[in-house]
């Protein structure tokens, strides 16, 4: 495939910057971009909204009056670009990031040009100046909003820093073995053999040395391996624990895009119903499965509203996977910091509440519910679960020790066991395996 002048991929980035800066999902910009174009713009983008917080103060330093929409777009990804230490920029040099950004303003607006060459110019001529002077700002020097910094320091106050500073950096590739066609250390050999070093990580997991194209995983394509983080591994052994009955019924509530749904059918023969509110999102699960060789049965309605969807029948085990801020799982998706709102969070604080009290009727007794979010927010993790006990009371609903809570994404939280021993740090995530009394 030819590659596309740099100039086009930093005109590709500003538009996905600028339309995560109008409120749109990173996803939704990348889909709108050409194919060809899709792979570079999106490690381009990533850097950039990692440094976004950063490339905001400078541009204002330099330009206190905010240009229209498409000229700060293009002006904030080219600083970004050209900040000390941005990762996936640094393979460039300046003055072919300021050349570049300047060809790329002729097309996107030819009057903003000189202004975009002056300013990007001035940066390099001051940069040690300005980016000391920009660190005493907390949203630059951390890349993320005041509110979420306030957040994650009143919940963490010991590791919100080392929080903030891991959601700056790439995250680990980690694969989930399918042990009914294979043992994890069978597969590690394939990948050796494939040139592709991995180090063991759980039970079922591996954790690369360095990322590589799912194509390039061997039996990717057959179901013998799955793309999983470490943290989201543990969501189906914790859920079926010491052993669930052949045949079990298990709802997976909010299962897209599936990996956990595959999970438990990979380590036990159960009956699943798969659920989620957004159809589209469902193929994606119908999808995953395919590809596994695995079945379970699906259905597209809000698992809030059981008079919907349900049959009626307990389930012998529930899965909420909850609908949240993702605030866990920044480094793979680093526009979810731009996104959100402090307001968000409870609000979704709300849903998932109202989540937990619809489905645990519809648990048998003795049942065993897991709730999980990849939130590292206590108000969507401990505080929804306390909650919950409070309402239900202890004759009703206990909080089982297995589960391990907050997970942060730090290498020494990592839960049991689910970071590698080189070192690679899990998603962040919560969980609680409630049981109901017989």
């Amino acid at each position: 495939m030819k590659s596309l002048p740099l100039s086009q991929l930093i005109s590709h980035t500003a538009d996905a910057v600028q339309a995560v800066r109008a409120g749109r999902s990173l996803n939704d910009a990348l889909a709108r971009c050409p194919h060809e174009a899709r792979p570079g713009v999106q490690a381009l983008s990533f850097e950039v909204l990692r440094r976004l917080g950063a490339a905001q103060a400078i541009r204002a330093r330099l330009a206190p009056k905010t240009p229209s929409p498409p000229v700060d777009a293009l002006l904030l990804t080219a600083l970004a670009l050209l900040w000390p230490d941005a990762q996936d920029g640094a393979r460039y040099e300046p003055h072919t990031v300021v050349d570049q950004a300047v060809e790329a303003a002729k097309r996107r607006s030819q009057s903003s040009a000189p202004f975009i060459n002056a300013v990007l110019r001035r940066f390099l001529r001051e940069r040690d100046t300005l980016v000391a002077a920009a660190q005493a700002d907390p949203v630059a020097h951390h890349n993320h909003p005041r509110w979420w910094i306030d957040r994650l320091r009143a919940d963490w106050p010991e590791h919100w820093q080392a929080v903030l500073d891991a959601n700056n950096h790439h995250p680990p590739m980690a694969l989930r073995v399918n042990t009914r066609r294979g043992s994890v250390e069978a597969y590690r050999e394939r990948l050796r053999q494939a040139g592709i070093a991995s180090q063991p990580a759980g039970a079922q997991g591996l954790v690369l040395a360095s990322p590589v194209p799912v194509q390039q995983l061997p039996g990717f394509a057959e179901g013998d391996v799955s793309v999983q983080d470490t943290a989201a591994q543990l969501a189906a052994p914790l859920l079926i624990g010491d052993g669930l009955p052949p045949g079990a019924r298990v709802l997976d509530a909010c299962a897209a895009p599936g990996g956990k749904t595959a999970h438990l059918l990979e380590l036990a023969d159960l009956d699943v119903l798969a659920l989620d509110a957004d159809p589209v999102r469902l193929e994606r699960v119908h999808d995953t499965l395919r590809r596994l060789g695995l079945q379970a049965r699906s259905v597209a309605a809000d698992a809030r509203r059981p008079a919907d969807w349900w049959d009626g029948r307990p389930f012998d085990a529930i899965l909420l996977d909850a609908p949240c801020s993702a605030s866990g799982i920044v480094r793979r998706h680093p526009d979810v910091r731009w996104l959100r709102r402090d307001s968000d969070i409870p609000a979704l604080a709300r849903t998932q509440g109202e989540l937990l009290d619809a489905l645990w009727p519809l648990l048998k007794p003795s049942g065993r519910l897991l709730y999980c979010t990849c939130s590292v927010f206590k108000a969507e993790g401990q505080q929804v679960i306390d909650a919950f006990l409070q309402r239900r009371g202890p004759a009703e609903a206990s909080l089982q020790p297995t589960a391990p809570g907050h997970l942060l994404p730090l290498p020494d939280n990592s839960g049991n066991g689910a970071a590698p021993a080189s070192g690679a740090s899990p998603d962040g995530f919560f969980y609680a395996l409630l049981a109901k009394a017989s």
